[in-house]
């Protein structure tokens, strides 16, 4: 887990993935990537985030929060601490 603890869990293949990664790159925010593809638990994790459901970028946030394929504008709200 990265040191301020956000976990986002994707594919290599995912354009959504690469874009939620950069916007955290942009805000000099760590994170720890988790290709759901090469590790089974993260993938089972991953699925018992979203009820299920293979969506992916999924983002784990300190407080328990989860995003499911967030905007740019969802993101931001979230790493600013308001409601997108």
């Amino acid at each position: 887990m990265s040191e301020n603890g956000i976990v986002v869990y994707g594919t290599a293949w995912c354009g959504d993935c690469r874009r939620a990664k950069k916007v955290l790159e942009r805000r000099g925010i760590e994170y720890a990537w988790v290709n759901v593809e090469e590790r089974k638990a993260a993938g089972d994790e991953m699925l018992r985030l979203n009820g299920g459901d293979r969506r992916v970028p999924t983002l784990l946030f300190p407080d328990s929060s989860v995003l499911v394929e967030p905007s740019n504008a969802e993101l931001d709200a979230k790493l600013d601490g308001r409601a997108a």
